[in-house]
């Protein structure tokens, strides 16, 4: 066979062969449309697979936060089956200490009309003023007295001083020098609340762990940069306690002053109502003032949380 002959006979040949061993039909494609339920796009599903695993880590974590709710609200649930029954089987006298329903009857009264609404933001507005003060004093001057000796012995026995007076035993002096208007009011919380905030900064301060101070320095870190990075992280938790015993404090001597000279305020309130003797009103006030201080000292714990995030848990 002639070399052209051959040429010719592949040429002829070659889209048959290209034809019969072509290439096999193409399985069914598992793409999206065919793994995801209802024609959903790739997008869908990834939004909700995670939103699937948190449904059920929630649900699995469910027993154990209602387990942990009761048995924390069961002390809470004895207290008030008690103050309902006590009075009711006459085990004490219900024209001091009514039922706790008539309380929460009369609380939901002065709600209604706008009493207790009224009250509350007079008092709050001069807690949290006095507070927010008390904090932006307090601590920048603990952290200078807790870091720099000089300044602690300049101002060491004066703070001793003012330290051990009470805050209400000042309370006519405050009356006396700013008036019973809200000037005054305002500067016996500013008061009381600093020595909770000043003194837990200062030893906040002062107990920071040496060695962390000499790694630190050994890292040749600036007095500025120092204090930034070591002093104020490792001085958050010692600081938020005075700060949270300060937001204690805050309510209880607002409470008090407002029994004197005041036209409005949860003092007021309770003190109007012991002298009207409408002792329900008194309860709901107290119920009241209990609240906001379980409200307050549980946000100021959440920021401590928020602030001290770096620290390892004791079981990590």
């Amino acid at each position: 066979m002639s070399t052209t002959t051959g040429t010719a006979t592949e040429k002829t040949t070659a889209p048959d062969s290209v034809s019969t061993t072509g290439p096999a039909p193409r399985p069914p494609s598992a793409g999206p449309a065919a793994s995801s339920p209802s024609g959903a796009s790739p997008s869908d599903v990834r939004r909700i697979a995670p939103a699937t695993a948190r449904l059920r880590r929630a649900a699995r974590r469910l027993p154990n936060l209602l387990l942990t709710g009761a048995t924390k609200s069961a002390a809470i649930l004895a207290l008030v089956l008690l103050w309902e029954s006590a009075p009711r089987f006459g085990l004490v006298d219900r024209t001091f200490l009514p039922p706790f329903s008539e309380v929460a009857r009369a609380w939901w009264e002065l709600a209604v009309n706008g009493q207790l609404a009224d009250n509350a933001r007079a008092s709050l507005t001069r807690s949290f003023s006095g507070f927010g003060i008390a904090v932006a004093v307090a601590v920048p001057l603990g952290l200078l007295i807790g870091w720099y000796r000089p300044v602690a012995d300049l101002l060491g026995p004066l703070l001793e001083v003012f330290r051990n007076t009470a805050a209400l035993a000042l309370l006519p002096v405050f009356v006396l020098l700013l008036g019973i208007g809200e000037t005054s009011k305002i500067s016996i919380v500013v008061y009381a609340c600093t020595w909770p905030i000043l003194l837990n900064t200062i030893s906040a301060v002062r107990t920071v762990d040496p060695t962390l101070l000499k790694l630190a320095k050994s890292m040749d870190l600036s007095a500025p940069r120092l204090f930034q990075k070591v002093i104020l992280p490792a001085s958050v938790p010692v600081m938020f306690t005075g700060i949270r015993l300060a937001g204690a404090v805050s309510i209880l001597v607002l409470v008090a002053a407002e029994m004197i000279g005041a036209k409005a305020g949860l003092g007021y309130l309770i003190n109007a109502s012991q002298f009207n003797f409408a002792i329900p009103q008194m309860y709901a006030g107290i119920i009241t003032i209990s609240a906001i201080g379980v409200a307050f000292n549980q946000f100021l714990v959440t920021v401590e949380r928020r602030l001290s995030s770096w620290r390892v848990p004791a079981d990590g």
